[in-house]
C-alpha cells in the first residue's frame, strides 16, 4: 500500500539539540484516510503518536522516545473497541498488560518482562476473577481456580 507523508509544520527545539528539527507528520492510506500522526525529531519518532485502521478508526496510541515505544499504550480493534493496554520501556513490553475479549467478556491482566509473560496472569470473566496462571519467560507453569489453592502453592505472594 502506497502512502505519503505530509509535514504540517516545523519547530526548532532549543531543549534537546539546537540543530534538531521537530516536525509533526501525518501519513495516509491510499484511500485518503489518515494512517498515523505524531512528532518526529530528526528521523526518530518522539512524543505522542496515533495510528489508525484503514477504515479511519483509531488502532493505537501512545508515546515514543528516540524511536522506541515508551510509557503506556492502548490498542483498538477495527470497530474501535479496546483490545489491550500496557507499558513499554524502550520498545519492550514491561509490567502489567490488560487484554480484553468482548466475545467472552474476559479480561486478562498479565505481567510482562522483556516482551515475555513473566509472573501471573489474572483472568476475569464478567469482572469476576475465575483463574490465575503463572508464566516464567513465556512458559506456562501452572493454574489456580481457587484462592485457597493459590495461597497454598504461593505462600510468598501477598493477597490484597
Amino acid at each position: 500500500m502506497t502512502s505519503y507523508l505530509l509535514i504540517l509544520f516545523l519547530w526548532i527545539s532549543p531543549s534537546t539539540n539546537e540543530n534538531a528539527v521537530r516536525m509533526y507528520s501525518k501519513e495516509y492510506y491510499t484511500n485518503g484516510n489518515l494512517k498515523s500522526e505524531g512528532w518526529v525529531m530528526g528521523s526518530d519518532k518522539t512524543s505522542y503518536w496515533y495510528y489508525y485502521h484503514e477504515n479511519g478508526k483509531l488502532a493505537s496510541r501512545g508515546h515514543y522516545k528516540a524511536n522506541h515505544k515508551t510509557e503506556y499504550w492502548y490498542y483498538y480493534d477495527k470497530n474501535g473497541a479496546l483490545e489491550k493496554e500496557g507499558h513499554y520501556k524502550k520498545g519492550i513490553a514491561e509490567n502489567w498488560w490488560i487484554f480484553y475479549d468482548l466475545a467472552t467478556q474476559e479480561k486478562r491482566k498479565t505481567q510482562y518482562q522483556n516482551n515475555k509473560k513473566n509472573g501471573f496472569s489474572l483472568i476475569y470473566q464478567k469482572n469476576k476473577l475465575i483463574k490465575v496462571e503463572k508464566y516464567i519467560q513465556d512458559v506456562y507453569k501452572g493454574m489456580w481456580t481457587s484462592i485457597s489453592s493459590f495461597r497454598r502453592d504461593n505462600p510468598d505472594v501477598k493477597m490484597y
